[in-house]
């Protein structure tokens, strides 16, 4: 959005001008989410930036300087608290670098080994989108999971020298930060004049209970540094002359961020489609030209970024190991309706019980905004609702809000029968990739705006208006503070990892296992014990591992033509047997035909050896598997092992 606010010297722009003439100047719009069509009693406001005005008596204006060149004081004060926010929140991570996130340690498992993909790519050359360094020998289709390999790739000098673990510290804490210091500059830049109103809605936008919630695991969604550009790249389409200047700035923002996360990427394309569609119809006759400019500059950008992303999303899509749409039971992820009112458990005034009872899981607290914060929306809504710009927003905002209540609605944990908007929706392809109750998550970005816009309102009525200066900043304080300070987030949970044993540590695993076979973890990796893809990750991938925890298409043999995605390969009689043994169910009987399967999978797997480390009911897997072998494992670098190529390799003599 180009709502400037900043006159060519890097200045605020005045406030008691009479507006030029409106017929002349192509940045209207700007205008009028910068001063809400609204006049406050007195003397007018500008609704134009001094930049235009000044343009219309000089013909040749002097050019704008660098935003990094613009920055005062108080700019950098206001980054320096972001910086400050995300190290707070990420702290626990950098003071116990051997602890894992409690929430969701199996996703921080996932992306540290996706961070030493991405640093093999560059080291090694290898092919960025499938992998077969799990899940051998079927492998992972990296574009149908969260590679962000555009996190992963420029990281990879961290990766490298300090390691996945700290590398995922890293990625966490710059994805909050520099997504804060994103939403401020363009907001600082491009919506208000005001800075404390740029502050205040972006500490919301970027620090908000739904990224605290995904910030306990799924950094990808955290990084949301680009929405904010891509918002104001989109707007600037409509800027006549610039088609295809603003056209390739743009492509390049939605390819960076698609292969950051595909799905903050298609929230923002819906709600932006709907803000600009809405726009166009409210000043198809005040301003028809914009419509073609902005159309000009679209199809330059969707070209450009479809002929660059058309490969990447035909692996996806059609690739080895692709998938068609979620589990049916992530599809029914909504978000409870009670919980829009609610505080997150890592909210200060939240508390675990009963945010626990309003959401899936700790990592999924997308609609948790409070009374004071949902109160404060609507009332600043109606406050400037002669704004199309602020009711169309507020309009996105519900209809997000509506889709993420899932096909069928919830009102504090009983599930009311009533279907939802979703349930049109949750089966159409593409769609039926999304998790419902993350188009909650794209909410607290409209509401930061309107915060922003909201704060910048107050901000101008108090110049106009010196007589309710006093009252109108008590006001403002005070229902700000009431929506957002009982918001407030609390440091990151951990607890004590796991170690990578020193089996893989030391490299002895390099003894067995080569290109053409693998280590065979027990019990296999999958969504409950993720380990593995660490100890892969802690050897850059040297070391490929059977089994995963990602997601991979299923392979019913009653339905072959369902293809949803599993979050771990099909049921193998090994995998089923070491995860019942894990879940605390008695060993059933060792036949020859459970043996005679159990090297079906060993060979399937191109097993080198099979390893098990000290957890809950080791002993237990430990009686099963050598039963199942007929021979003892030998106990080496912290782990039992036993050496089972002599089975393996077998078939292959005797082919």
């Amino acid at each position: 959005m180009t709502i400037t606010g900043i006159d060519s010297t890097g200045q605020s722009a005045g406030g008691n001008v009479l507006p030029p003439n409106h017929e002349a100047d192509a940045d209207d719009l700007d205008a009028e989410l910068l001063a809400l069509e609204t006049e406050v009693a007195g003397s007018p406001i500008s609704v134009i930036p001094a930049v235009d005005a000044a343009a219309e008596s000089e013909p040749e204006a002097a050019p704008r300087p660098r935003w990094w060149r613009s920055l005062t004081r108080r700019d950098l004060l206001a980054i320096g608290t972001f910086i400050a926010v995300a190290i707070f929140i990420t702290l626990p991570l950098w003071l116990n670098v051997d602890h894992e996130l409690r929430d969701d340690p199996q996703d921080q498992a996932f992306f540290e080994w996706m961070l030493a993909h991405g640093a093999r790519v560059l080291t090694d050359g290898v092919y960025p989108f499938f992998s077969d360094r799990m899940n051998y020998p079927d492998g992972v289709n990296m574009m149908a999971n969260t590679s962000v390999l555009a996190v992963s790739l420029p990281m990879t000098p961290i990766t490298v020298m300090f390691g996945p673990h700290v590398a995922f510290n890293a990625f966490l804490t710059l994805a909050l930060a520099v997504t804060g210091v994103s939403w401020y500059l363009v907001l600082s830049r491009q919506f208000v004049t005001s800075r404390l109103a740029a502050w205040v809605a972006a500490l919301f936008a970027t620090f908000a209970p739904s990224m605290i919630s995904h910030a306990g695991g799924h950094p990808n969604i955290v990084s949301q540094f680009l929405v904010p550009l891509i918002i104001w790249r989109t707007l600037a389409l409509r800027t006549p002359g610039r088609a295809i200047r603003n056209g390739l700035i743009l492509a390049g923002l939605l390819v960076w961020q698609a292969f950051i996360n595909l799905e903050i990427l298609f929230m923002t394309a819906v709600g932006l489609g709907i803000f600009c569609t809405v726009m166009a119809i409210s000043r198809r006759r005040s301003r028809p030209a914009e419509v073609g400019a902005f159309l000009r500059g679209l199809g330059i950008a969707a070209a450009v970024t479809l002929a660059t992303l058309a490969y990447p999303l035909c692996v996806q899509f059609f690739g080895p190991q692709s998938y068609r749409g979620l589990p049916e039971f992530v599809r029914y992820f909504g978000a409870d309706l009670g919980s829009f009112t609610a505080y997150a458990q890592r909210s200060v005034a939240g508390n675990t019980i009963n945010a626990g009872r309003l959401a899936q899981n700790a990592s999924e607290e997308n609609a948790f905004f409070g009374w004071g914060l949902v109160i404060l929306f609507f009332g600043l809504v109606a406050w400037m609702r002669r704004s199309v710009a602020v009711v169309t927003l507020a309009g996105v905002a519900l209809l997000f809000g509506a889709m993420s209540l899932g096909p069928r609605i919830r009102l504090n944990g009983v599930d009311t029968g009533v279907p939802g908007l979703w349930s049109l929706l949750h089966s159409v392809p593409v769609l039926n990739s999304a998790v419902p109750t993350r188009w909650a998550l794209a909410i607290a970005p409209i509401v930061g705006i309107i915060l922003a816009l909201g704060c910048q309102r107050a901000s101008d009525l108090m110049k106009t208006q010196p007589a309710a200066r006093g009252p109108v900043r008590v006001a403002m304080i005070t229902a700000v503070a009431m929506a957002l300070v009982p918001l407030a987030p609390t440091p990151l949970r951990t607890t004590p990892m796991d170690p990578v044993p020193e089996f893989v540590t030391s490299g002895a695993w390099k003894q067995y296992v080569d290109d053409n076979h693998t280590l065979v973890a027990l019990p296999l990796p999958d969504s409950s014990y993720p380990d593995p893809l660490r100890w892969s990750a802690y050897t850059g991938q040297d070391m490929r591992i059977a089994s995963a925890y990602a997601l991979l298409p299923n392979q019913n043999p009653l339905d072959p033509t369902d293809r949803s995605a599993l979050f771990a390969p099909p049921w193998r009689p090994t995998s089923g047997l070491m995860a019942s043994i894990k879940q605390g169910n008695p060993i059933p009987e060792i036949t020859d035909t459970r043996r005679e399967m159990t090297l079906a999978d060993l060979r399937y797997w191109k097993a080198a050896v099979v390893v098990l480390t000290p957890q809950v009911r080791d002993i237990e897997m430990l009686r099963a598997m050598t039963d199942l072998l007929g021979f003892q494992p030998t106990w080496t670098g912290g782990a039992w092992m036993w050496d089972v190529r002599n089975l393996v390799d077998a078939q292959r003599a005797d082919q």
